[in-house]
Parts: structure tokens; sequence; C-alpha cells
């Protein structure tokens, strides 16, 4: 007798899907790797800086670094998309270092070389506030790319760093994104059209960016979905199809924002400005969609997807090959 559960079409496709998460912010540690097995992911832009300085955020990259001897049976470290299509092949998880703010070069734009030898291939401009690059999201006043900033850009061109804009501020982002040689994105935002907040980008700007040949990955962070904690996978589905009507199905990925493991300390954290200052929002209670409540659910997303009668290509390219496909003209392969 065959005790073990039914294989559903999803499951199928879902595992044979090359898989790319545009922003995971959790508790890292064996069992979140362990969890991103479960759920199929191929590779994930991983945060290892947030409000830090310099030596804060190599603190952050030598823990990884750690992780990756200690845990290579899960996980690879990802530096070029030939390294994400590897990590398909193995079996294992291809991690992206990401930064969420750019403080971790301090004043010194000759710290991003130091760092992309370190394997950081993501880097967004601000987080929510105010730093020497640009503005965040949660500032009253936006006064756009710093004349610093535009050296930043042109440098992180020059390596071949993508530049994130989730958490940036209107002015700032179209400041970048005209800056830019090369395409920029929002890695994990969700539509003002659907509800307005600080976070969401509105019409004008998700156009803006794929106008300018950028990139949007759709989170699922409740507090900014439509009915923020009585989401379900399928309000984040909602979410998808309203970016695929307004931008295109080629520019459009995902990007979960999942902060698995992680308490209120850390969602107090996040929520201060420079981690301890002015309460920038109040989060509530952190709570994922129904459906889709860890990394090792992530093949919900892609049965939620079915459900929509998607063509299996939309699904293969908003699940992981649209963002491969980014990655590769960034990073230069």
């Amino acid at each position: 007798m065959n005790d073990l559960p039914p294989v559903s079409g999803a499951d199928v496709l879902h595992a044979r899907l090359t898989v790319v998460d545009g922003l995971i912010v959790s508790d890292f540690n064996r069992a979140i790797f362990q969890d991103m097995r479960r759920g199929g992911i191929t590779a994930a832009n991983c945060t290892c800086c947030i409000w830090e300085g310099f030596t804060g955020t190599m603190r952050n990259i030598m823990q990884w670094k750690q992780w990756f001897r200690d845990n290579d049976d899960l996980i690879l470290q990802v530096r070029s998309t030939a390294d994400i299509r590897r990590a398909k092949a193995e079996g294992k998880t291809g991690i992206i270092l990401g930064w969420q703010n750019i403080t971790g070069i301090e004043d010194q734009i000759g710290y991003l070389s130091l760092f992309k030898d370190l394997g950081v291939g993501i880097i967004q401009m601000a987080y929510n506030t105010q730093n020497l690059v640009a503005t965040g999201c949660y500032e009253s006043r936006d006064g756009g790319l710093s004349d610093f900033g535009h050296e930043v850009v042109a440098e992180m061109n020059r390596l071949g760093i993508l530049c994130d804009l989730s958490h940036v501020g209107a002015q700032s982002s179209r400041d970048v994104i005209l800056a830019s040689r090369q395409p920029v994105a929002y890695s994990h935002c969700l539509p003002a059209g659907l509800k307005a907040h600080p976070r969401n980008k509105t019409d004008e700007e998700l156009r803006f960016i794929i106008d300018h040949g950028g990139f949007v990955g759709v989170t699922m962070f409740t507090p900014f979905l439509a009915r923020g904690t009585n989401a379900t996978v399928d309000d984040y589905v909602d979410a998808m199809e309203y970016v695929i009507n307004l931008c295109g199905e080629e520019r459009v990925g995902y990007g979960t924002d999942f902060t698995q493991g992680h308490g209120q300390k850390f969602f107090d954290w996040i929520s201060h400005d420079k981690g301890y200052a002015r309460r920038l929002t109040d989060l509530g209670t952190i709570k994922n969609p129904a459906g889709l409540d860890s990394i090792g659910h992530t093949s919900a997303l892609t049965a939620a997807m079915q459900r929509r009668n998607w063509p299996e290509a939309r699904i293969e390219r908003v699940m992981g090959e649209n963002w491969i496909a980014l990655l590769a003209e960034v990073w230069r392969g």
C-alpha cells in the first residue's frame, strides 16, 4: 500500500521550474536552508545589510561565508547566472548576497569593488529613510539622488551590481532609473493601485521603470497587500496580475520578503529610522498570506498561478526566468 501523498500537477511543474525569489530576509540558519530546499527555491536574493555600516556588513558576510562552508549540501553562493543554473542541476539553493541599504559602503565608493569581489550582486539605494545616496519612501521630503549618489550608480554599473529601489522614494527612484546605464529593479514591491501605502508603487512609477528597461518583483508582505493579514496566496497572485497587466509579463518576477524565524525585536529594528530612532510605520501583526505560510510551501504559489489558468510559459517567466534574464544583463553573465 502506498502511503505517500499524491503528487499534483502543480508539484510536478514546480519541481521543474527554476525558481528565483527576489528577496528573502529571514533569520537564516540551517533550518531555513532546509526549508528553501523543501520549497524548491533555486536561488534567492538574501539580505546581509539593512542599517549596518561597513564593519557590521562585513561581519554579516563573514557569517554567510561560514554558512556556505557548513551547509554546502544545501546552498551555494551565486556570482553569475551560471551559478543559478548549477544550483538547479545540483539540487541546491543559490544564495545571492544582497543589501537593502547602501550604508555598508559608508562614504567610500571604493568599497563597492571590495563587496563585489565578496559576491554582493544586488544593492538597494536607500532603506526607508535618507542616506548619503538617496531618499527612502518614509521621508517627508525626497531630495532625489545626490551628486555622490550619481557616482555610486556609475560605479555599480561598472561593476555589474543591480540597483534596487523597493524602499526608495519616488523622486530618488526616478533619478536612479534615469542615471543608470543598465536596468534597475523594484525587487519586492506592491502596486499602490490596490492599496495606498508609502511602500507601494503607483501605476506611473511601475510603468516608468519598465519603460526604461527595468524590472518589478512583486512582494507578498501582508501589511502592504490590499486585504492585509486576511490575504491569501490568491491575493498575492491578484497583485501579480495587476502588475503584469500594467507592465507585461516579460519584466515581472516575484520577491516574497519572507521574514521567517524573526521575532518582534527584528520588526522593531527595521521599522525605526537607523534601527533605533523615530518610528517609521506600525507594521502591526506580521502574518504571511494563507496558503504560503513558509518558504517550504512556495509550490502553493505555482498552484495558485495554475488555478488562474496561467500558461506554463508565463509561470516559468514570473517564477524565475525573468529574474535570470535581468541578472544576466546586469552582471554580464
